[in-house]
């Protein structure tokens, strides 16, 4: 007998999440992570991984002691969908391909510029996100240098350790330095914009926050 994926994982039907490019850049670290770790073909991952904010069972602290309905159990179960415009989909499934295409490339580049580490022991996490911002780097002309540096130190906050930011900015630095040294940092439009900006002027994070609140769809249903 086969089971739906979402009988599995079910899918929330009363909330729903907006998608957002700081979003849809998590969910490609976390992809990216699950692919390394389980080796399942890449659009599987995807397929289940983009489309969903995990529910990690907080709130069910909160109902111990209610005697619930079958199906406020599935909601409090239940994974929230994330809605996405098609542009956001594109630029996480660009990226996630850019990421693996590179590989070779930035690996290449991590040996140099991470000298007196051992590749092999640099957290994942903070790995696959030097990975993401220097495919940035190299293959998304319309976005700035500094915001995809910027994108990186972020995430890396919100998912890795308290000495992640530090690293990874050093090596991003490093390869934004060698990368225009070597005229392989093509920028155009938005792309271009001037780098060494006072702070208050530098280019913002293409999303303040990792993503809009939770929307309630119950009362439209």
């Amino acid at each position: 007998m086969s089971i739906n994926i979402t009988e599995l994982f079910p899918l929330s039907k009363t909330k729903q999440s907006k998608g957002t490019r700081r979003l849809a850049r998590e969910k490609v670290l976390q992809i990216l992570l699950a692919f390394d770790t389980c080796q399942l073909p890449i659009n599987d991952v995807f397929s289940h991984i983009f489309y969903r904010d995990f529910n990690f069972g907080e709130d069910f602290d909160d109902h111990r002691e209610k005697l619930l309905r079958p199906d406020e159990i599935y909601e409090l179960e239940a994974d929230i969908p994330i809605l996405w415009k098609e542009e956001e989909v594109e630029f996480g499934r660009n990226l996630i391909n850019h990421c693996l295409n590179n590989r070779e490339e930035i690996d290449k580049l991590l040996n140099e510029f991470a000298k007196n580490w051992d590749i092999d022991r640099i957290a994942p996490i903070d790995k696959i996100l030097i990975i993401m911002s220097t495919s940035e780097l190299l293959n998304f002309p319309e976005i700035p240098p500094k915001v995809s540096i910027n994108e990186a130190l972020d995430i890396a906050k919100k998912y890795s350790t308290d000495k992640s930011k530090l690293f990874i900015n050093g090596i991003l630095d490093a390869i934004l330095d060698k990368l225009k040294s070597d005229n392989k940092l093509n920028k155009t439009g938005r792309g271009l914009k001037e780098d060494n900006l006072p702070k208050s002027d530098k280019v913002k994070s293409e999303e303040a926050e990792s993503k809009d609140p939770v929307s309630d769809l119950t009362e439209s249903l």
